[in-house]
């Protein structure tokens, strides 16, 4: 398991699957043009320590070859998601004999789900000084309307009853301090933000950038709506746990 995205960079230093440029690179069209041609070859991931006139640093490409989204996802959630269809078409009608060989599956289901903690990494710095013009927000092409913050964590929670939704809108920078959301209406946060719109609300809205990989390819995956894409992240953490040799 990655429990964040520095200890994945790291595994694919380790792999030689990943290239740091210590060149000055602009964020306005040349990454992305260098992130173009690397991704068309079937290239490694990319680490832009120098982008200028940004405080942090860049990392692209990181699940451009199926190589990289396995290892950041892990085999197992797979196989148990598929194991699931093949028990919902073969264990009705339920007997003690398919229930019985179907014990591999429960085994696995308990170690998923979510908990509430009131502190966490995620709050180590906190500060309301905020400057989106620092961040290495990519423009990627001539006639965008500016940069986009493309692989944004959005979170956000039904207004009327229990439930959340993690999913992956871009925001267009405006300015230092405003961006512009890109719903996408059949998506689960553009159902919030409607239901909040028809009730004259403003929505809670939480971005994260970064984060374990798993989390970030849970927040793509085409997932049937009203199942949390928290719940498959903790999936392939639990996964990931059941595999680690005891010690």
């Amino acid at each position: 398991m990655f429990p964040d995205l520095r200890s994945f960079l790291d595994r694919l230093r380790h792999d030689g699957d990943l290239v740091e440029i210590a060149a000055p690179v602009d964020a306005n069209q040349e990454a992305a043009e260098i992130h173009r041609r690397v991704i068309a070859g079937g290239g490694p991931a990319l680490l832009f320590t120098n982008i200028l006139g940004s405080d942090f640093p860049l990392v692209t490409n990181l699940f451009g070859t199926a190589r990289r989204a396995e290892l950041a996802f892990g085999e197992r959630p797979l196989r148990l998601i598929k194991r699931l269809v093949h028990l919902a078409e073969t264990v009705l009608p339920p007997t003690p004999g398919k229930l019985w060989g179907a014990r591999d599956v429960a085994w696995e289901l308990v170690k998923v789900g979510t908990r509430r903690k009131a502190t966490g990494p995620v709050l180590d710095v906190v500060t309301s000084d905020v400057r989106l013009d620092r961040l290495p927000v990519l423009t990627c092409w001539p006639e965008d309307g500016g940069p986009f913050v493309t692989l944004p964590l959005v979170y956000t929670a039904h207004p009327d009853r229990p439930g959340h939704n993690l999913g992956m809108y871009r925001l267009h920078v405006h300015d230092a301090s405003s961006t512009g959301m890109h719903w996408q209406i059949g998506k689960g946060g553009g159902f919030h933000y409607a239901r909040a719109e028809a009730r004259g609300e403003p929505l809670p809205v939480t971005v994260f950038l970064g984060g374990p990989p798993a989390l970030i390819l849970s927040a793509i995956a085409p997932l049937p709506e009203n199942v949390p894409e928290l719940m498959l992240a903790r999936l392939s953490c639990a996964a990931s746990q059941a595999d680690r040799p005891a010690s």
